[in-house]
């Protein structure tokens, strides 16, 4: 079987959900004899061509423009997969790749489609840009010969609203990281920024309206919270949000860019508490991944981070900042305690690959 995936900027370690989604899945599934090439965007990989652990990744030309970028790329990219790739399925990620399913079905591709979040309730979109994700969804679930959704809770309301495609809807989640679980000292602790062990706040994710990181600190700065402040994160486009937020930088108050490997695995692992105070989310990833290495986390109750099933005292409303500033001036009282293995268990990449796999063999039997 092979699989062509597009929609996603690229793999490794390139920064986003969808991309650490990939990054996770598809190494599992080439080990089960799968062949999968990615194509990636021109401007998030260095080689037109390389290999990252039986991955394919080809580099496709795509305009690095925060409205147009997807949907040209995902345009060229499906072209050149029927040209050249010639896939038994073309694996759409995002509702917004998933504009173009009817055109790889009209090529004569399978079709599968994971739909990693509504992203038409993003902040940054425009009205008319959140009609047109809203309509990709509608075509990748109308069009698309299966759809796999990473939220529990959207997946249930998708069968709702499209009653007639509901048995092509499913829902498999994203999934955690086990290599986060080994403990590693604070010496990997990135020394320009200046944290010590159990001390600092940790926030992770890109620096877009809809992550909320501007309510945190605003919250962080009306705490009593002794530690420091750290975000790890950058921007795929600089805008004003962005700029805007790295103002807040201080003595107190790191912007740590991007980072990797046991830099942030250490950065997740030594935290005094990681937070999300996210608007919009598929099923967060980087919650997953400090619940992983074994950190308290606090969430906003936005519908996927509720489908986590964390305890109670781990919520607070969304965009609401003084609830926050509470909990972080106090949430050494609070009951954050997670069972570990259970999430570990829950949400395990091996049985996603699986899962995914089996889905993908029924489309082409």
């Amino acid at each position: 079987m092979k699989i062509c995936a597009i929609g996603l900027r690229g793999i490794p370690d390139v920064m986003g959900g969808i991309e650490s989604h990939c990054q996770q899945l598809y190494p599992k599934m080439v080990k089960q004899g799968v062949e999968v090439t990615v194509l990636a965007r021109s401007p998030y990989v260095d080689e037109k061509q390389s290999n990252f652990e039986g991955v394919e990744v080809i580099s496709v030309w795509a305009l690095r423009h925060k409205l147009l970028e997807t949907f040209l790329h995902t345009f060229i990219a499906i072209i050149y997969a029927r040209l050249f790739v010639k896939p038994d399925i073309v694996h759409l990620h995002a509702i917004g790749p998933a504009l173009f399913t009817p055109l790889a079905r009209l090529l004569g591709m399978s079709v599968m489609v994971t739909h990693h979040g509504a992203d038409y309730d993003r902040q940054k979109w425009s009205p008319f840009a959140k009609k047109v994700l809203k309509f990709g969804e509608k075509m990748g679930i109308v069009f698309g010969n299966k759809v796999l959704v990473v939220g529990r809770s959207l997946s249930e309301a998708l069968k709702v609203t499209y009653p007639k495609h509901a048995e092509k809807i499913s829902f498999v989640p994203n999934g955690m990281l086990p290599t986060l679980t080994g403990k590693l000292s604070s010496s990997y602790l990135p020394k320009d920024l200046d944290i010590e062990s159990q001390n600092y706040v940790l926030a992770v994710g890109r620096l877009v309206p809809e992550k909320g990181f501007h309510d945190l600190v605003e919250a962080f700065k009306q705490s009593s919270t002794s530690a420091k402040l750290c975000i790890v994160g950058d921007a795929d486009h600089q805008d004003e949000y962005s700029k805007n937020l790295r103002k807040s930088s201080g003595s107190n108050i790191a912007f740590a860019g991007r980072r990797s490997g046991n830099e942030l695995k250490a950065l997740y692992q030594h935290a005094s508490i990681f937070v999300l105070p996210s608007y919009h989310e598929g099923l967060p990833i980087v919650a997953l991944e400090a619940i992983s290495a074994g950190c308290a986390v606090l969430l906003s109750d936005i519908a996927p981070n509720v489908d986590i099933e964390a305890p109670s005292d781990c919520y607070f409303g969304v965009g609401n900042v003084s609830q926050l500033a509470e909990k972080l001036s106090n949430f050494s009282n609070l009951n954050l305690s997670l069972d570990r293995e259970k999430f570990l268990q829950k949400y395990n990449w091996e049985s996603i690959s699986e899962t995914t796999l089996g889905h993908a063999k029924n489309l082409i039997t």
